[in-house]
């Protein structure tokens, strides 16, 4: 099988010649960290797949993340459909204060953040132009227009046969953008949340702008007649106790327009359609459920336990699964790596769940450590069966 196949097979309950081997990438910091245990030079985090022998999926299922982004077509690597969704134009990139080790900069979606220059960290709000009714129209809601002619790339003709091949190797998933969790980022988490209970009308009419920009943008590339594999949103709605949105705004809000899209979706033939939420998602999942979305990634563990096992238990094969792989048991030796691939391995065999690191790999991890939980995934959850080449270079055994 190709990747393309192995993940519509893997997604479907059918017969894979084995599971998707994939990734959630790296920190920066760790890849640098690596460099000096042995990785070679020339690897990074876009070429990383090739290097450790991964399935080529999920490196562009990062880039749902970002509320303006045109990709390139690339046929010989796994990519969304190159159309930005979000805001467009874009807001300029600027640097507005240069503080030492720090700088305050204005990103693509408006928000001016503290970002230090040394590490990845989440960088700090510290400002937003989105701040009332009058901003919103002014700044935002004139960039959330589906027919904007930037969203979609010059190679146009190039796109739509790519998305029409069925012969082609790789899927191609669709970028379903964010209802909530980009406002979120646009106005902050606290007026956010003000803005629901002292002017939920104006709430809803942002939600609403958004939905018709994404359904509209959906709509003229699903008329295209091409054949998708899937549809990412993005969302981080949760944090470590639960919703970020509680169930009822959600059901209200945020449900009729997850139901236009996913009926949308199927409409054209897209039946894996998944949401990428971080923290304590329990509360929320029938929910989405409820509304069309049937996959839930990158289900992280993190201090309250989440746990793809639990979630099969509970759900059966209605819910389908990415992730779930404690990223901080990589740093715990060889034995705990071992021990939580095993344990998720009959969840593996089952299906419609493809295992990886519920985020990006952190620098703690030694890069020996990291080739042997590798080498472990491709044995146990590859079954060894036409897995790409490992690298070499590397210290030891690979």
């Amino acid at each position: 099988m190709n990747p393309r196949q192995r993940f519509a097979a893997t997604m479907h309950y059918a017969d894979p010649d084995r599971s998707p081997i994939c990734d959630f990438s790296f920190w920066d910091e760790t890849v640098d960290a690596w460099y000096a245990q042995g990785l070679p030079r020339e690897v990074n985090r876009n070429n990383s797949d090739d290097y450790f022998g991964m399935d080529p999926l999920f490196s562009c299922v990062l880039e749902a993340e970002t509320s303006a982004l045109v990709a390139p077509v690339d046929p010989e690597r796994s990519v969304f459909d190159g159309v930005a969704v979000g805001l467009m134009p874009p807001f300029e990139m600027t640097v507005l204060e240069d503080r030492g080790d720090c700088e305050v900069i204005q990103q693509s979606d408006g928000v001016r953040v503290l970002r230090k220059k040394a590490t990845s960290t989440i960088p700090q709000h510290q400002g937003h132009l989105l701040v009332d009714r009058a901003s919103w129209r002014q700044h935002y809601a004139p960039r959330l227009d589906p027919a904007a002619p930037r969203r979609y790339p010059d190679d146009w003709d190039a796109n739509v046969a790519l998305w029409r091949d069925e012969n082609r190797e790789l899927p191609v998933f669709l970028n379903g953008g964010s209802l909530y969790g980009w406002i979120r980022n646009w106005m902050g988490l606290e007026a956010v949340s003000m803005a629901v209970y002292d002017d939920p009308a104006w709430f809803e009419e942002m939600v609403t702008t958004v939905a018709d920009c994404i359904v509209g943008v959906l709509t003229k590339l699903l008329e295209t007649g091409g054949k998708f594999d899937g549809c990412g949103f993005w969302e981080d709605m949760c944090y470590n106790k639960g919703p970020l949105l509680g169930p009822a705004h959600f059901q209200r809000y945020l449900v009729p327009h997850y139901r236009q899209l996913a009926d949308l979706l199927r409409r054209h033939g897209v039946d894996v359609i998944w949401v990428d939420c971080d923290g304590k998602i329990d509360e929320l999942v029938p929910l989405w459920l409820e509304s069309g979305v049937n996959g839930m990634f990158p289900i992280e563990v993190g201090t309250w336990g989440g746990d793809a096992v639990a979630f099969r238990r509970q759900y059966g094969k209605d819910l389908l699964m990415m992730g779930g792989y404690d990223k901080n048991i990589l740093a715990r030796g060889k034995d705990a790596i071992e021990a939580e691939v095993h344990r998720l391995a009959p969840l593996v065999e089952e299906g419609g769940f493809i295992g990886f690191c519920d985020h990006r790999v952190p620098p703690n991890v030694p890069l020996e450590d990291y080739v042997h939980y590798v080498n472990t995934v491709r044995e146990v959850w590859g079954r060894g069966c036409n897995l790409s080449a490992m690298g070499s270079g590397l210290r030891g055994n690979v």
